[in-house]
């Protein structure tokens, strides 16, 4: 028996007008390019989400992960870019994807990309030693602003800890100073042995270090509490963190999206396939564990809502990167 499209096409034919258009459905291997190296927090996210795509078979055609991180993961994005109109090559990244070509002169432009989807937001939180005599991040401002070497430690320059940083320095008058290293993981290793007065790590690049009681979270840079309510350090958890917009530093959100992404000129139901297959992800008990596993937030963006997410932030960023004089051109 033929299907109602089969018929349709059949009539179509008959009477020379146009068939319907087929929706778009990969029919062989798609590649997920992500812009990081094994075993990083990009890395995870995408096997997270190709593993959860084979346990359900949210599609019928397999899917290959890549690793292209070198640059700071442009060698990902600039890959992806080159397959212009390519339905079978995403890239997994973070707002890298738009703020690269914003502060460093990198091969491709963001408009050279098409956002698919935003899975998580992973927080930032304000740590100090776990000696430390500060208490709530007024305590560590009004520090600040008497001792004029204090330094925040983050990971790599003119990058989103960096530029957080130059964000506290702004809304509260300081001048800390700012010590890049090769990951979040070396600079939670740095605050815990005093040698660096804070980092803007995220939750999990500090919790082993919390739960020693090596480090401690003075607030997290987000208008509302974290949801969580497990106790992960003693009896403290990740909801017991003040927000910084009402301990003392007037930053309400700042949070690094885990994102995917098309090379342009795809077709939009290209998209809206991928977009689906996502949303679907996102619903699965194992994206929830992902994201408790992760210390990350749920924050699922597709579609106009997404692009006016992207719009804000790059306008946002694009303000600090004038500011510090970091702008690639």
């Amino acid at each position: 028996m033929k299907s109602p499209l089969s018929i349709a096409c059949i009539m179509a034919a008959a009477f020379g007008i146009a068939a319907p258009a087929m929706a778009f459905e990969p029919n062989r291997p798609v590649e997920f390019v992500v812009t990081a190296g094994p075993g990083g927090g990009t890395d995870i996210f995408a096997r997270t989400i190709q593993a959860i795509i084979g346990k359900y078979e949210l599609m019928k055609a397999p899917v290959v992960v890549t690793n292209k991180g070198s640059a700071g993961g442009a060698e990902g994005f600039v890959y992806t870019a080159g397959y212009n109109g390519d339905a079978y090559k995403l890239a997994f990244g973070t707002n890298n994807a738009y703020l690269l070509p914003i502060r460093a002169k990198v091969p491709y432009k963001s408009e050279n990309l098409v956002p698919v989807a935003s899975l998580a937001a992973d927080e930032f939180i304000l740590w100090v030693n776990g000696k430390s005599e500060f208490k709530t991040a007024a305590d560590f401002v009004a520090k600040a602003k008497e001792t004029a070497d204090m330094k925040v430690g983050g990971s790599q320059s003119k990058d989103v800890d960096q530029i957080l940083t130059s964000m506290i320095n702004d809304a509260t008058g300081t001048k800390l100073g700012y010590i890049p290293f090769k990951s979040g993981g070396e600079a939670a290793v740095q605050l815990a042995g005093e040698h660096i007065a804070a980092n803007v790590n995220n939750p999990s690049e500090n919790l082993g270090q919390w739960q020693a009681g090596m480090v401690k979270p003075l607030c997290v840079f987000k208008a509302e509490k974290l949801k969580s309510d497990a106790k992960v350090a003693g009896d403290k958890g990740w909801s017991d963190i003040a927000t910084c917009k009402d301990s003392g530093i007037a930053i309400d959100n700042y949070s690094m999206p885990r994102t995917v992404w098309l090379p342009e000129g795809v077709d939009q139901d290209v998209i809206d396939f991928y977009a689906g297959v996502l949303k679907k992800v996102s619903e699965t008990p194992e994206w929830a564990k992902y994201l408790a596993d992760s210390s990350q937030s749920a924050n699922f963006m597709s579609g106009t809502q997404l692009t006016d997410f992207i719009k804000k932030d790059e306008a946002s960023v694009s303000q600090v990167l004038k500011r510090e004089g970091w702008l690639a051109n």
